[in-house]
């Protein structure tokens, strides 16, 4: 089997053959590329098989997961396939790599987060943790998918207070919407507009790192 996609990896220095290990899977905002968010995770390498994916589509000055066709708005049929080449990267990865199917993560910023929101809704408890920064749920995504139990799922949820790209309500409304599915949600917003803030990364880590300790569990902390 192919990979779907083109990707980074970075790994533990020293593989034990016996061993399986958990995998973050990253992915990138809207005209960025697969190196842009793994200066947030470095040092993570050291516990995760870490795949930084890059968006299918040409979007200068880099790539993206979806088009647009207004505010808020995917392009459903670009949207969908893209989807569909993100569950199937994540079974190429599990086929070629020792990575510990009950320890999946996704990280992504804007798109990346929306797109990672999808997944997690999309694949339920398959995923245990994800890490979304300043994204949204579309609203097909939320009225037409298939979606499943996340009861298991645990969530990060950031957004700028001030982002003039993604509006803050937005967040909000993804926040609301994982807790009505009965996930385990931590949200966090900070004074900022559409980035990820020095706090914001330190946050993201420190919930990586408990989850971890913790087997899944952060009581939404």
């Amino acid at each position: 089997m192919n990979s779907p996609f083109t990707y980074e990896l970075r790994h533990p220095t020293t593989i034990d053959p016996d061993k399986k290990y958990p995998a973050l899977f990253l992915m990138h905002g809207m005209g960025s590329n697969e190196q842009d968010l793994l200066s947030l995770v470095k040092g993570l390498e050291d516990i995760f098989y870490i795949f930084s994916i890059r968006g299918p589509l040409a979007q200068p000055p880099g790539y993206a997961f979806f088009t647009i066709e207004g505010y808020g708005k995917p392009h459903r049929e670009v949207f969908d396939k893209s989807i569909g080449q993100l569950k199937n990267f994540l079974d190429y990865a599990s086929k070629n790599y020792s990575i510990d199917q009950e320890n999946i993560y996704l990280l992504g910023f804007s798109q990346g987060a929306i797109v990672s929101m999808t997944l997690g809704l999309a694949l339920g408890n398959r995923i245990k943790g994800i890490v979304a920064l300043s994204g949204y749920i579309p609203a097909f995504v939320k009225k037409d998918y298939d979606t499943q139990p996340v009861e298991n799922l645990s969530i990060f949820i950031s957004h700028g207070e001030n982002d003039p790209v993604l509006p803050f309500e937005w967040g909000v409304e993804s926040k609301e919407f994982f807790e009505k599915q009965m996930a385990i949600v931590s949200f966090h917003s900070y004074p900022e507009g559409h980035t990820v803030s020095l706090q914001n990364y330190r946050d993201l880590i420190e919930w990586i790192t408990n989850i971890l300790k913790n087997g899944g569990n952060t009581n939404g902390k």
